[in-house]
């Protein structure tokens, strides 16, 4: 392989704000329309945004929109289902990834990564999102620009020459 260019911060936010855009939202719209508007209370959620607007924030905070666990779980095992088949597909990239031409490879060959290293992966976004994103964060400061979840499942984030 030639010159590997790590793929930093703001890549990797915005590769992730357009899988959220293009994939997540599509799918909740989706589990919302099935589930007949069981899975999150929206108007409970706009009564909040009311109160928060009006400056009473501790109403908003005190009243938080009740979900249905069944509905939550089938979001999130379905966003986890399709980012693992995009990983299959597209070689280590969601199509956020894909369209901003970076990819998930091995940190040690940079080779495409395993099952058991997006898995892991997966689940390591919530080890990353615990502690205020420090785990997120971590890309800003390492020189690999490696989250908590790329250490855990032996990952990094780099940008694909093939693409270029």
């Amino acid at each position: 392989m030639s010159e590997v260019r790590y793929a930093g911060f703001w890549v990797r936010f915005f590769a992730s704000f357009f899988d959220t855009l293009f994939l997540a939202l599509p799918l909740a719209v989706l589990i919302y329309f099935l589930s007949d508007g069981n899975w999150f209370d929206f108007s409970q959620f706009q009564q909040n945004m009311a109160y928060a607007m009006s400056g009473n924030a501790q109403m908003a905070l005190e009243n938080q929109p009740q979900k249905s666990l069944k509905w939550e779980l089938l979001f999130e095992v379905s966003v986890l289902l399709i980012t693992l088949l995009f990983w299959k597909r597209f070689q280590g990239a969601t199509p956020g990834k894909k369209f901003l031409h970076i990819k998930i490879v091995d940190a040690k060959t940079f080779q495409n990564i395993d099952n058991k290293q997006a898995i892991t992966r997966s689940f390591g976004y919530i080890a990353s999102t615990l502690i205020f994103l420090i785990g997120f964060f971590m890309v800003a400061f390492r020189e690999d620009k490696r989250a908590l979840h790329d250490l855990l499942a032996g990952t990094v984030v780099i940008y694909d020459t093939a693409e270029r």
